[in-house]
């Protein structure tokens, strides 16, 4: 006994952990993971600013997309490994703080993405996050019993992804290593499916549901941040201050009525099968990069009132309307549409819809807000369905509304 290690020193097993568990809440690390991945949203949010407001919109999506890719992979999988193996002993600590020294290295690396195309420390910084999540699946397939080799395959499929990723740095500028990227990223996609096809991993879904909400909360936040520098140019003289005050003081509207949608339905009840839980995954890459996206279109939108903007107003628009629209719609597909009446089913798409005329009106985003207001107002008016109800809106004790639940 007088060997003992002080139990600060000490390993846990680390076993899959219940899905049942009681009190299952985010950790301080997991707050702590966040915040580099803020400052990867961030720079990326930044640089697509800059890319659109000087006219270079295509060049500029085309890296968002991919760049955020792997912002929001790297969170992703971290999140979900952590809901099923966390153990939170000072090895996982440690690992941990690796992939957040990755993440780091690879927001670094965004402005050079952007500007030059050059992903050398875009992947470097995305190689290592994953290398630290590599050596977790390894870790969790010692004691992982029955999901021994669902593990393994997740360690697997990882470290062959990275030889992947550092082979396509070796091609060079073309439409073949464009074409390469879409490829690795489906890879990249696939290996949950092929490790979870046979055995799943036990997710605990309050606790994954609550670590979306909250790296949602914080890339809205981006937007509250541009509400902000709309009231800094004002103040600096540098626009109209009456338009510039308005526009801050709508972009609150606009990001509180997002909260609200997106926090209205019970988002626990989303996850009770592999194929949804892909689906509620998944589909969050679309929602988190179109609530980042929100933030860039009011900067774009002060540029443009400031005269800093080679776009036009129309343009400057859309660049806050389509992500909302968006963001919106991805929300109903995924979240909504299963736990809402009819009249929401209808108020949500249309509300989208009608957020696209927002260019007609000269006050910035003045229908989108208007329009979120009135959609916030019906959804208190029509709370999320009960379990029961909700049972019997899918199996079609309504018929209309069943068509609606199913999105047909």
């Amino acid at each position: 006994m007088a060997n003992t290690p002080p139990a600060r020193f000490r390993l846990t097993r680390m076993v899959p952990r219940s899905a049942d568990e009681e009190h299952r809440a985010a950790t301080p690390l997991e707050l702590f993971f966040d915040l580099v991945f803020v400052i990867a949203v961030s720079i990326a949010a930044s640089n697509l600013h800059h890319l659109i407001s000087e006219g270079h919109a295509a060049s500029g999506l085309y890296s968002y997309v991919f760049v955020f890719f792997g912002i929001w992979w790297g969170w992703m999988n971290f999140t979900w490994f952590a809901t099923s193996f966390g153990t939170d002993d000072w090895f996982y600590r440690v690992l941990t703080f690796v992939q957040m020294g990755g993440v780091l290295v690879y927001a670094a690396g965004i402005g050079r993405a952007f500007n030059d195309h050059d992903y050398r420390l875009l992947v470097a910084g995305y190689v290592l996050m994953r290398i630290g999540m590599v050596a977790q699946w390894l870790r969790a397939s010692r004691n992982a019993g029955e999901l021994r080799r669902t593990t393994l395959i997740y360690a697997f499929g990882i470290a062959t992804a990275q030889v992947l990723w550092l082979l396509w740095l070796l091609l060079p500028e073309s439409p073949l290593s464009r074409g390469a990227v879409l490829l690795l990223i489906a890879a990249e996609l696939a290996v949950p499916i092929l490790a979870e096809r046979e055995t799943s991993t036990p997710w605990h879904p309050h606790h994954i549901t609550e670590r979306f909400g909250l790296f949602t909360i914080i890339v809205l936040g981006e937007s509250l941040l541009a509400s902000a520098n709309a009231i800094i140019e004002a103040l600096e003289g540098d626009g109209e201050l009456a338009t510039l005050i308005s526009l801050s003081v709508l972009t609150l509207v606009v990001t509180a009525s997002l909260w609200w949608v997106y926090f209205w339905p019970p988002h626990h009840r989303e996850i009770g099968s592999f194929s949804r839980s892909v689906r509620y995954g998944y589909g969050h890459y679309i929602i988190l990069a179109a609530a980042a996206a929100v933030s860039v279109g009011v900067e774009v939108e002060i540029d443009a009132l400031t005269d800093e903007a080679h776009i036009g107003e129309t343009a400057a628009s859309l660049t806050i309307a389509i992500p909302v629209a968006i963001f919106m719609l991805t929300v109903w597909w995924i979240t909504v549409r299963e736990h809402a009446d009819r009249t929401v089913n209808i108020a949500v798409p249309v509300g989208a819809a009608l957020v696209l005329a927002d260019p007609i009106m000269p006050i910035p985003i003045a229908i989108t807000s208007i329009v979120l207001v009135v959609l916030v107002v019906i959804l208190v008016r029509h709370p999320p369905l009960e379990e029961d109800e909700e049972r019997g809106h899918i199996t079609g004790d309504d018929s209309g509304e069943q068509s609606l639940a199913s999105g047909s």
